[in-house]
């Protein structure tokens, strides 16, 4: 079996900003509460956990899509006036997507911050 990422606690300001965020923007599914997180699954194989707490330092988590996948969510993202950019040094530019290396090579990259002030990373390949 290959080593999977399984689930990551990511710290947020409020847990129901942040899977209303995820939810709306990323199109992923709540997974309810389980002990003190509020889950997102974003696949078969992966869930975020949201716990308030301070996050700061904002952290950069990248989510690889199909390229019908990254048209829709990309225009949710415009469509709800979020500042996104082309790359991780020019989030608000409102141009993109950009061309960014990532775990499969090279793709098609929008980069944008949710609720928290996480760096968010969507991309096709």
């Amino acid at each position: 079996m290959a080593v999977v990422l399984d689930h990551t606690i990511i710290p947020v300001t409020d847990q129901a900003d942040a899977v209303a965020f995820y939810t709306t923007i990323l199109g992923v599914e709540d997974g309810g509460r389980v002990g003190p997180f509020a889950v997102v699954r974003v696949n078969d194989t992966l869930t975020l956990d949201f716990i308030v707490a301070d996050p700061t330092p904002s952290r950069h988590y990248a989510f690889a899509m199909t390229p019908g996948e990254f048209a829709a969510a990309f225009g949710r993202i415009q469509a709800a006036g979020i500042p996104y950019g082309d790359s991780p040094h020019a989030v608000g530019n409102m141009h993109g997507p950009g061309e960014t290396a990532g775990a499969r090579g090279v793709g098609k990259a929008v980069y944008f911050h949710d609720p928290s002030g996480h760096l968010l990373e969507i991309k096709t390949y």
